[in-house]
């Protein structure tokens, strides 16, 4: 359903297991990224009204997103602690060149998010079905649900403003690049990393 090119090799999990409080940083750090995604759209695009009228509600969810996490950091003794640089998403934003059209420009937008939320998602879906914590593992399941909304939303906002069949091609070509960075990855306890 995804389509991504390189599957998350299942042993990251054990990664993640070892320092489940870095994780739990860097994914609330995730989901705060996302909110400020979402406002950036809305600032930078607002003529597009469906997707202002969508983006919109996807602060507020991913603001409350934020929050769950952040709550189950302070459940466990824990303080947030500080963002890092996500080299996942800084390889991927190399991806497609700069400049271009306005609509361009917010296709190749919305393509990188789709794949950063459908990342996220096939993450979600491994944490939910391989940590040992199993309260964790609902909590990952439940956040799977909206991560797969939330790739399929920007994938399809950008074949609606786009020339689909262009979108598509480069969607395919984003996905293979981005099974490149991924095979560099999956060594740290991060939910891109």
């Amino acid at each position: 359903m995804l389509g991504l090119k390189l599957p998350t090799d299942p042993r990251w999990v054990n990664i993640v297991e070892k320092n489940i409080e870095e994780i739990l940083t860097d994914h609330a750090f995730c989901e705060q990224k996302a909110t400020s995604t979402a406002i950036s759209l809305i600032v930078s695009f607002p003529e597009y009204t469906d997707l202002v009228q969508e983006m919109t509600s996807l602060v507020k969810e991913e603001i409350s997103h934020f929050k769950m996490v952040h709550d189950k950091i302070i459940e466990r003794g824990w303080t947030l602690g500080r963002d890092r640089k996500d080299d996942y998403v800084i390889e991927l934003m190399k991806f497609f060149p700069k400049g271009g059209s306005r609509t361009t420009q917010l296709v190749h937008r919305l393509l990188y998010a789709a794949l950063i939320e459908a990342r996220s998602c096939e993450r979600f879906r491994l944490l939910s079905e391989e940590l040992e914590d199993e309260e964790l593992k609902t909590f990952y399941r439940n956040l799977m649900v909206s991560e797969a909304n939330h790739y399929t939303m920007f994938l399809g906002f950008a074949r609606q403003y786009g020339n689909k069949k262009e979108v598509d091609t480069k969607w395919q070509q984003l996905l293979e690049y981005e099974a490149k960075i991924m095979s560099n990855l999956g060594t740290s306890e991060a939910i891109h990393g």
